[in-house]
């Protein structure tokens, strides 16, 4: 058996103030964090004592990186011979020592670059020192009109094996983009048709709910982020036996790490081996990188 698990606890601070995003430069109390880090230490115990294959991918609101716990979680995860991948999203804004111990073969950054946050050449040199040391990265942005023209210039400089990902502005009126500025984004990413406008979601196949499942800070488990349906308990195992195949109960949806689960889309196949790290499955690259193709 081999289940992914999409983590959120309670961490919501953030320590970039991106415009568009609510958990811009917010704060978590002390106690805050100290419960967030003694839930993350129980979700990595239990981990550790199972048998069946795991991949997980945290998706806190915030940063999780700047926290030291976090980066612990990983790297004890990604030593683990029954995790698959580890994976977290992050504005890459971290030193990079603490990649000295983890294990490159199964740790994986989902990284997403703010131009107004910080300059193009200090993240490239970030996701140098990511390729040096032969850790597996996507990098993304969200296509605010503003940075159409960062969007291409970074793609200019990325390795071409480094995928570049885009989601569409969450916040944005109707007809914001034009068909030229999608053409645009398309060549960037040739699946920003699928965020931009996704395909109606209501009883279509899904994994989430059967291989594929969010649990949060308490253990609670739940089919996805989208879903508050409850499963069960990951700590008490009663989520086990609700684990099935299921179709999608919402008219939409528009988030990447809910229809890359969809077996009907191109995204298990086109992103195999690399779903939760938005890494294409078509390497150009000894290390598995690989640039999107059209679906």
């Amino acid at each position: 058996m081999h289940l992914s698990l999409l983590y959120r606890g309670r961490l919501s601070s953030c320590n970039y103030e991106c415009a568009y995003c609510p958990f811009a430069k917010t704060y978590d109390s002390r106690a805050a964090l100290r419960r967030d880090a003694d839930d993350l230490a129980r979700f990595v115990d239990w981990a550790t004592q199972q048998r069946m294959d795991l991949s997980i991918l945290f998706t806190p609101w915030g940063e999780g990186l700047v926290r030291r716990h976090y980066r612990d979680a990983m790297t004890r995860l990604s030593h683990l011979p029954q995790v698959r991948r580890v994976a977290i999203q992050t504005n890459l804004c971290v030193g990079m020592r603490w990649l000295d111990d983890v294990d490159t073969r199964t740790l994986a950054l989902w990284c997403t670059y703010h131009p107004t946050q910080v300059s193009r050449a200090a993240f490239l040199a970030r996701c140098r020192e990511l390729a040096r040391r032969g850790v597996r990265h996507s990098v993304g942005m969200v296509a605010l009109h503003e940075h159409l023209d960062e969007i291409e210039a970074l793609r200019a400089e990325l390795p071409a094996h480094t995928p570049l990902w885009l989601n569409a502005y969450d916040e944005r009126p109707p007809g914001y983009y034009d068909e030229a500025q999608i053409e645009r984004l398309q060549c960037i990413d040739p699946h920003f048709r699928y965020n931009l406008d996704p395909a109606p979601s209501l009883g279509a196949p899904c994994l989430t709910g059967e291989s594929v499942v969010s649990v949060d800070g308490d253990g609670n488990v739940k089919r996805c982020h989208f879903v508050a349906e409850p499963l069960g308990n990951l700590y008490d195992g009663s989520y086990a036996a609700q684990l099935r195949a299921r179709s999608c109960p919402n008219s939409r949806c528009d988030c990447y790490i809910g229809y890359a689960h969809r077996p009907d889309l191109p995204f298990q196949r086109d992103y195999a081996g690399g779903v939760l790290e938005r890494i294409p499955a078509f390497a150009g690259s000894p290390r598995g990188f690989g640039v999107a193709r059209p679906a």
